[in-house]
């Protein structure tokens, strides 16, 4: 029984990640073309459309910069380590 828990545990936290960069990430980019269509939408500016938007492209950039980051790290030998609120490369051991 205890195999079966684990083995759970893990597939959740692989659905977890599926859906955060496999669905998330371009969802998120999705919401941000529609905030700044918003925020442009017809004779009247709206600011917070158009900064709801920058800030969901920002989030993008980050998650994509993290990508390649571990990617890169990885090839060098090293990982990318989310221990604390930054992530950090360090030596695999």
């Amino acid at each position: 029984m205890h195999n079966l828990t684990l083995a759970l545990d893990a597939a959740w936290k692989v659905l977890l990640a599926g859906l955060i960069l496999g669905a998330g990430l371009p969802a998120l980019f999705a919401v941000g073309i529609r905030s700044l269509a918003y925020g442009t939408d017809g004779p009247t500016r709206r600011p917070v459309g158009t900064a709801a938007g920058y800030l969901c492209f920002a989030l993008v950039l980050l998650g994509v910069a993290l990508g390649i980051t571990f990617i890169v790290a990885s090839g060098f030998g090293k990982q990318l380590s989310v221990d604390g609120v930054l992530p950090t490369i360090t030596d695999k051991g």
